[in-house]
């Protein structure tokens, strides 16, 4: 029993609201210094540092200081533009907008967080000035930032990469279905509840194809970005890592030049927000590494694979299975720790039953993105709620269609593994 403590510690840690990383680094102490003696301290300190020592997670930042030189170089707000000459006419208009923004942001921010924040600060006071009820407007930036780590170059798709030792590109390529899912998913449940309560369009009519062309020819540098990281992986040109790098200098080339929005005294701003992400994300991962090596040591995956393999053999049934355990956790634990916890425990076992570890990859970032709009700890939920002044209670009563909407893509991705890999096979 006493190598289950750990476990048991860290989730009554999470529960006393301690910092995920603080619970992981404390949770393994405790059983390298009290439970396991055999291993010397300092070649925990080793599995510390070491677990930071890796090439690929330099994406990471990289990938971070890309979303926050998004927010300062006008590249959002020029796929706004775009957006809302696309879909502006529709009933509620705005909404939708909202949504197609998360769509289009994603390749280039690939964080729910920043999508949420940005979207709060932006579009969501134009929203209510509209006559959006306050709780519905949070609800849509909530529940539409969960697309945006969906589409590459999303930070969760490249740490499950590393986890599940598959390749950055398949899981990059993989998830423009499942975005465009949820996506769609959205925009009916939204315009169902905007005809009843009669949300007007942001405009009286369609927008000219002359005036469509234009915002498409503005935004065609920022849309471009995603694009040319995925085909530069594809063609072996740069690393996930290098494509990071290469990010940043795109980013900041049309923020600078193109856009001329970025300025010189924005790179301190940016640079204080690329290391505040990148140091908790970081720390987050050394804390789930040396977790992790705990776990192994003791054949705890192994163990858990066993088990459910026991309860089933039928690989939908343990799908199904896992995906009550990831909604469950996913609303007391944040996305990016469950992931990094229950992927090395998980993924064993639908593999023994033959899954694809990329079509599993995309089951569990989804089913994370939905736990980060679900109460009482979803972290894009507190993001919105705290931004816009919103009472839990009202958020969650409008969220409950959309969180449905999101609940069943995420059964036809579980139950359509050709769907999910349609264009990493084609590709």
């Amino acid at each position: 029993m006493d190598i289950y403590l750990p476990i048991i510690l860290l989730f009554v840690l999470f529960l006393l609201n301690v910092p995920i990383a603080f619970s992981l680094i404390a949770s393994s102490l405790v059983y390298f210094l009290f439970i396991n003696t055999s291993i010397p301290v300092s070649l925990v300190m080793q599995r510390f540092i070491s677990s930071a020592s890796s090439f690929p997670l330099l994406a990471i930042p990289f990938f971070i200081m890309v979303g926050s030189i998004m927010n300062y170089a006008g590249i959002s707000r020029s796929l706004l533009a775009f957006a809302d000459s696309l879909i502006g006419h529709k009933v509620g208009g705005l909404a939708h907008v909202n949504v197609l923004l998360s769509t289009l942001m994603g390749g280039i921010s690939g964080s729910a967080n920043a999508d949420a924040a940005m979207q709060s600060k932006i579009l969501a006071p134009e929203m209510t000035k509209r006559g959006y009820d306050l709780p519905f407007t949070a609800a849509v930036t909530a529940a539409s930032s969960s697309i945006s780590p969906v589409i590459p170059p999303g930070i969760n798709l490249i740490i499950y990469a590393l986890l599940a030792n598959v390749s950055v590109h398949s899981m990059f390529i993989a998830g423009y279905v499942p975005a465009l899912l949820m996506a769609a998913s959205l925009m009916f449940t939204i315009a169902i509840i905007s005809r009843k309560r009669g949300y007007k369009p942001s405009r009286t009519s369609p927008a000219p194809a002359k005036e469509r062309f234009h915002y498409f020819a503005k935004a065609i540098p920022a849309l471009l970005i995603p694009f040319g990281i995925i085909l530069g992986m594809r063609f072996g040109l740069f690393t996930p890592t290098e494509a990071g790098a290469i990010a940043v200098l795109l980013c900041a080339i049309i923020g600078g030049l193109i856009y001329r929005e970025l300025k010189l005294n924005h790179v301190p701003i940016i640079l204080k927000e690329t290391i505040q992400g990148t140091s908790s994300v970081m720390f987050i991962i050394i804390g789930a590494m040396v977790f992790g090596y705990y776990m192994t040591l003791e054949q705890i995956p192994q163990n858990v694979a066993s088990a459910l393999v026991q309860l089933t053999d039928n690989k939908l049934v343990l799908l199904l299975i896992i995906n009550a355990l990831l909604l469950i956790v996913g609303m007391f634990i944040e996305g990016g720790a469950a992931m990094i916890i229950l992927t090395p425990l998980l993924l064993p076992a639908v593999l023994n039953l033959g899954v694809n570890p990329v079509h599993f990859g995309v089951i569990v970032i989804v089913n994370i993105m939905i736990g980060g709009v679900t109460p009482p700890f979803g972290s894009m939920m507190f993001t919105v709620c705290s931004i816009l002044k919103v009472r839990l209670v009202d958020f969650v009563r409008e969220v409950a269609p959309l969180l449905l909407a999101l609940l069943t893509v995420l059964m036809i991705l579980t139950f359509s593994e050709s769907l999910v890999m349609f264009l990493p096979n084609l590709l």
